[in-house]
């Protein structure tokens, strides 16, 4: 069984992406997982069912700023691995307040390397060779595409928004750890996520909950930005198998080549709605609403996954028809998770347009 005897830290799995991460190993492997994680505004315990009280799973409330509290963890579980997904992730809030990103994105990447470099050196033989840190990070590193091509491993960077600068530096300080202090780091860079669980502000449950709540759908600009959809099963999947036979120092791009316009996904949402729950008024394609567009607004994403495809046999089970029928039916479906949310009282205004 996969990661038998292995303790396995996850930053930030509580979050959106980390959550998948944890429910996947307790699902489907052997694995000791650590969450650490802040509990920051867009983390939430309830996105891991099951997890309290099983005893392949710890919580531990941990900023990953806070090297003192990091270096009791480490030495607390002695992990053979750590998957680092803690960040601030949201593109208009790093406009507004980019402070926060620097700190977590920047500092927190840094702090956390540093903890990992000791513990490793502490460690002797077969569990200093087996020991991993995988940095998961994502394509808005490389800045915005033109009508063709795709990012690949060996794309540039050139980041346009405060959040993917600072994802871009904490690549940066990854690869220096692992050439200046041989640290057996690895790096992911992801394309748009979506499926369950995702925090109300992301563009997929945004328009899901205004669309049954019958309120205005606003899509920046034209809506022709296109971005490269990636369930988020299938990037958990992805990240467990970078871990497990991904190839030290290496970077593998994560993409499930499922392109599509801003606007096609929200009309794909209404359509689904419109199928699943009619409105008495009519179809929801009506409540778009094109509004000013987001400041640096990249225009094109797209992932070549090839070396991932071809080098550790990964593919992608959803594409997006499937994957966006799975994601509004269970927002349907588990209305209490994010009516909760609503409840404590997440601000739906816009954010991310000061200049």
């Amino acid at each position: 069984m996969r990661f038998k005897g292995s303790t396995i830290f996850v930053t930030g799995g509580a979050g959106f992406i980390g959550s998948a991460v944890v429910r996947h190993l307790l699902r489907d492997t052997q694995a000791r997982v650590v969450n650490i994680d802040k509990l920051t505004y867009a983390a939430n315990l309830e996105s891991l069912p099951g997890a309290t009280g099983n005893p392949h799973y710890a919580f531990e409330q941990q900023c990953i700023c806070e090297p003192v509290g990091l270096r009791k963890l480490f030495e607390k579980y002695q992990p053979d691995a750590v998957m680092n997904l803690a960040a601030e992730s949201h593109v208009d809030r790093s406009i507004d307040g980019p402070g926060e990103f620097i700190q977590t994105n920047i500092v927190g990447t840094f702090s956390i390397l540093q903890e990992a470099l000791r513990h490793w050196r502490s460690l002797s033989g077969e569990k200093r060779d087996r020991f991993r840190f995988l940095h998961i990070s994502t394509d808005e590193v490389f800045g915005s595409l033109g009508r063709d091509g795709l990012f690949t491993e060996t794309s540039p960077y050139a980041p346009n928004s405060p959040y993917s600068a600072s994802k871009a530096s904490s690549d940066h300080l990854v690869r220096a750890w692992r050439e200046t202090y041989e640290l057996p780091t690895l790096v992911t860079n992801c394309s748009n996520n979506y499926g369950p669980y995702h925090f109300p502000e992301k563009l997929i449950p945004h328009m899901i909950i205004k669309g049954l709540a019958g309120e205005k759908l606003p899509v920046y600009g034209d809506g022709s930005n296109i971005r490269d959809w990636l369930y988020v099963e299938d990037h958990a999947k992805a990240l467990t198998l970078v871990l497990e036979r991904g190839r030290i120092g290496e970077t593998y791009n994560v993409g499930g080549r499922n392109e599509r316009t801003n606007l096609h996904v929200v009309e794909s949402i209404c359509d689904l709605l419109d199928e699943i729950t009619p409105s008495a008024a009519g179809t929801r394609r009506k409540l778009i609403n094109f509004v000013t567009d987001r400041p640096g607004h990249d225009r094109r994403y797209a992932i070549d996954a090839s070396k991932l495809e071809n080098d550790l046999g990964w593919c992608a089970e959803e594409n997006f028809e499937s994957g966006i029928a799975k994601t509004v039916g269970w927002y349907l479906e588990q209305q209490p998770w994010w009516r909760a949310i609503l409840d404590r009282g997440y601000n739906t205004n816009r954010l991310g347009l000061k200049r």
